[in-house]
């Protein structure tokens, strides 16, 4: 377990985990389709989308959150 302060990593981390894992793997079986190798297309595109996905989400999960609060109604 992890010390709440690291919390905002944490969901950053595990936010890119999953959202660049599920679509790089759409993505790679839209451009090439079920290959036999789509499972290493997949985990390349994977690997590289991860390392941008990941500080993007630290950058930009701040400002999706202003302005959620500033569209949704307390």
């Amino acid at each position: 377990m992890f010390s709440a302060k690291y919390r905002t990593i944490v969901f950053a981390f595990l936010m890119a985990l999953f959202m660049s894992g599920f679509m790089s793997f759409v993505i790679s079986i839209f451009n090439v389709g079920l290959v036999n190798n789509i499972i290493s297309i997949w985990l390349t595109a994977w690997a590289f989308a991860f390392c941008v996905a990941f500080p993007t989400v630290i950058f930009v999960a701040p400002v999706v959150h202003k302005l959620t609060a500033k569209l949704v109604r307390p």
